[in-house]
């Protein structure tokens, strides 16, 4: 049983920032692609930033210079540090995680989603 659980976001005025945490925990073997997903109201869920099974990073373009994404040394946790937040960066923001639980293949988990409001 894998579970990830996020916290932070909120609401801030735009030119703000918010920091977003997800942790990995359960029965876990190793890890793949990691990295957050967001979805604003009436629209399809979008990549944010995510690293790959590799360790490199990458971010859509309207975030890039903006958001920082990084892990803690163990692998299991993954933070978003959201910075110069725009009106149209609010959304629902998710983090997921492609996990081996020793069965020999990657399964995706998300969190339950941290909602983030940019507005003056």
């Amino acid at each position: 049983q894998v579970h990830m659980v996020e916290s932070g976001g909120g609401l801030v005025q735009p030119g703000g920032s918010l920091r977003l945490s997800c942790v990995a925990s359960g029965t876990i073997f190793s890890i793949g692609d990691m990295g957050w997903y967001r979805q604003a109201p009436g629209k399809e869920r979008e990549p944010v930033a995510q690293f790959n099974g590799v360790g490199s990073a990458y971010y859509r373009d309207s975030v890039k210079g903006r958001f920082i994404i990084s892990r803690d040394n163990a692998g299991n946790a993954v933070y978003l540090q959201m910075n110069s937040l725009k009106l149209e960066d609010t959304a629902m923001y998710y983090c997921y995680a492609m996990i081996n639980s020793g069965k020999g293949t990657y399964t995706n988990y998300w969190g339950q989603g941290s909602q983030v409001t940019v507005s003056s």
